[in-house]
């Protein structure tokens, strides 16, 4: 009997990983009923990795009072693992645009004080290791909001704290950690992180991805400013640079952060869910994987699930077969990024909201097709 694992992302808009898994084990046994079949839904580190890495431990959602990204209270949540030691939190659960209006959107304004509060949550519970995922922020204030939560405090030149905002960012002249929660000290905590973007500069935070955040060319002008000057007054306090570490500028910052004020290591996303779900031993053992999200380009092929799947099935030697809603890299991207097979499940022309609303049948439909391609004498 061969085994076809099932590994996908989710198709934002229409279907959660756990969705797509269901629309591809009815494609495949329908192709090929007598499939041994393995799924595992997968992330990048954004959105729906806290609901994955928390139902593979077998633990639970633990809600709390926060301060969503403008410092109104609300309740937010993030995952327990099934022994108590390891908390999965998403920033954006706290800290992310989706919590805002799109007037709202101003990261000038904007904090990730919530985030920090979920941290220390997740530390008086007692773990001794955190999971934070930094996908889908509001902000743009290089983690002084979570800081902040932590009892970090940050000074202007006449030693009067500051509110942790982005518009703070350029009257930082010291950062007071005497008050610090001494607990960080004994919690691991690993950032997953889906971007390269140093934390500033024209590839930086506040130029890539401020303007879908509400920053206007001026805006984005003085939060650059801003996180150049938290640069120089961090690395005086804590005697290192991040800022061209590959990450640093992701979540507004939020990644460089992390390296400061939690001593975090940062990793990519997808490596550490594929490492949390023991996906490599279920690669060895099947006869194809099959995987997929929503669109399947060229940020696709540095860093999110479909290529770090790539990399683990050509080191096993064993074929990948992507499904996706649209198909943008060519036959030699596909063929260089070690792909076996990529089809889109458009079968006919047809607007974005039936395609999302038809989402499972054209997932079942196109796997069904690509497992007789596969198994075409089972």
């Amino acid at each position: 009997m061969m085994q076809i694992l099932i590994a996908p992302d989710k198709f934002r808009g229409s279907l959660e990983a756990a969705e797509v898994c269901h629309a591809v084990e009815e494609g495949i046994l329908f192709a090929y009923p007598d499939a041994r079949i393995i799924a595992i839904p997968l992330a990048d580190g954004g959105e729906g990795t806290t609901k994955i890495l928390t139902d593979k431990s077998g633990g639970k959602y633990i809600s709390a009072e926060v301060h969503d990204p403008l410092g109104r209270l609300m309740n937010a949540s993030y995952g327990l693992s099934g022994d108590g030691k390891t908390a999965f939190i998403e920033m954006a659960s706290a800290s992310g645009l989706k919590l805002l209006s799109a007037h709202e959107y101003n990261p000038r304004l904007t904090n990730t004080f919530g985030t920090g509060q979920l941290i220390l949550d997740a530390i008086e519970k007692g773990v001794g290791k955190i999971i934070l995922g930094i996908g889908g922020s509001a902000t743009t204030d290089g983690g002084i909001g979570m800081a902040a939560a932590l009892g970090y405090h940050f000074l202007d030149e006449n030693g009067k704290i500051l509110i942790p905002i982005g518009e703070s960012l350029s009257k930082i002249n010291s950062i007071d950690y005497q008050n610090a929660d001494t607990r960080l000290l004994s919690v691991s905590i690993t950032v997953a992180c889906d971007v390269t973007n140093p934390l500033f500069g024209l590839n930086g935070a506040a130029h890539i991805y401020g303007p879908q955040k509400g920053a206007d060319p001026d805006m984005v002008k003085e939060l650059d400013r801003g996180l150049q000057n938290l640069t120089k007054v961090a690395k005086k306090a804590f005697g290192k640079d991040v800022s061209d570490v590959p990450g640093a500028g992701a979540a507004g910052g939020l990644g460089a952060g992390c390296l400061w004020f939690l001593n975090a290591e940062l990793k990519e996303g997808v490596g550490i869910v594929m490492e949390q779900t023991n996906i490599a031993q279920h690669i060895q053992d099947s006869a194809l994987v099959i995987t997929g999200e929503g669109k399947v380009d060229e940020q696709t092929l540095s860093g999110k699930v479909v290529k770090g799947l790539a990399d683990l099935c050509g080191s096993y030697d064993i074929p990948l077969a992507v499904v996706c809603g649209t198909l943008m890299i060519t036959p030699e991207e596909t063929r260089s990024a070690g792909i076996t097979y990529a089809v889109s499940v458009l079968n006919r022309p047809m607007d974005l909201d039936s395609a999302q609303n038809n989402a499972y049948t054209l997932v079942k439909d196109a796997t069904f097709n690509l497992v007789r391609l596969f198994f075409c004498n089972k």
